[in-house]
């Protein structure tokens, strides 16, 4: 068993190696991969993306990236595309296929019914002089000077030049669609990311009550406010009912009040309100409406209209209740 310093040294040098390797596909980027954006963008049908072994891990992977991102794809695994799956290949599709050695017997296989359809063929290859790369319309060149693997022989470094050459395209791809992030949204309505993208303040702060009281309140009723409507703070108003807001009482400013007086009798919620109370808009997207609850170290926002009026009352456990962190 290897010591534990030389574990930890086995894996840097892992990474060193990656790192070389993808530094090394800076130099390779060329005409092709311009020319392979352009092919994708102005295809009147899909990406299929192929491969096999490892390579057809990141064929699967380049697929969810480009779906999510405004290209629509489909994986095509090149051992079951010579067994049926071809069938999903249709005019006006262009097909991707990726590979290290552009050699092997599935690929050799798939090519030239693939170029009988007549669709274009992007090859991701890391070598240059294979079978893929000549039988290719454009080719995307990802080689390495080596595997991680310390016998070169697990896809390492190679499988990993390949996601990057992926993701360059998906990222170009996505900026010649002028994709936004309300596009990127409307492809993830669940979960932490979708929430983030699409909801916004109203969503959230409509399910709790809504406190308030006057500036004359009386600090007992202001706690029994605060109380009752279990969000740790109140509004103070010119009317408890309505009209001008003029601060917030939480619970911070009760206990200030409490190390600052041995007597409350006399003091109303006018005397501990912060006057200038942090606010959001219902419009605002929660997860910024989380970014200044964090920045400003307070667990509730006062949710209030373009004229200022006050509308409730947004706390930090219904941002987190939602997962946006």
């Amino acid at each position: 068993m290897k010591s534990k310093q030389d574990i930890q040294n086995i894996a840097i040098q892992v990474i060193a190696d990656e790192k070389k390797a993808i530094e090394g596909l800076e130099k390779l980027i060329d005409n092709g991969f311009a020319e392979a954006v352009e092919t994708i963008f102005s295809a009147s049908g899909r990406v299929i993306v192929t491969g096999i072994g490892k390579s057809a891990n990141i064929a699967a992977k380049m697929v969810s990236t480009l779906n999510s991102t405004g290209t629509p794809a489909l994986f095509m695994h090149a051992a079951d595309a010579i067994h049926g799956d071809l069938g999903m290949i249709q005019p006006g599709d262009v097909v991707i296929c990726i590979s290290k050695s552009g050699n092997t017997p599935e690929i050799k296989v798939l090519i030239p019914l693939v170029k009988n359809f007549g669709n274009k063929l992007i090859a991701i290859v890391g070598n240059t002089q294979s079978f893929l790369a000549n039988e290719a319309d454009i080719v995307l060149n990802t080689t390495v000077p080596h595997e991680a693997c310390p016998n070169n022989l697990a896809p390492t470094s190679s499988t990993t030049a390949q996601l990057v050459m992926a993701d360059a395209l998906a990222v170009a791809l996505i900026e010649c669609r002028n994709f936004s992030a309300r596009d990127f949204a409307r492809f993830h309505p669940g979960g932490a990311l979708g929430k983030q993208l699409y909801m916004r303040v109203s969503d959230l702060y409509i399910q709790n009550e809504k406190p308030a009281v006057n500036p004359d309140t009386s600090i007992r009723d202001t706690i029994l406010e605060m109380t009752s409507k279990r969000l740790g703070c109140t509004a103070v108003l010119a009317n408890a009912d309505g009209g001008q807001l003029l601060g917030i009482v939480t619970d911070g400013d009760l206990r200030r009040m409490i190390k600052a007086n041995t007597s409350f009798d006399s003091l109303t919620a006018a005397d501990i309100m912060t006057s200038t109370p942090k606010c959001v808009s219902p419009t605002e997207y929660a997860v910024n409406a989380l970014h200044i609850m964090r920045t400003n170290s307070i667990t509730q926002l006062l949710v209030v209209d373009t004229q200022g009026t006050y509308l409730g009352v947004l706390h930090l456990h219904d941002v987190l209740r939602e997962g946006i962190i």
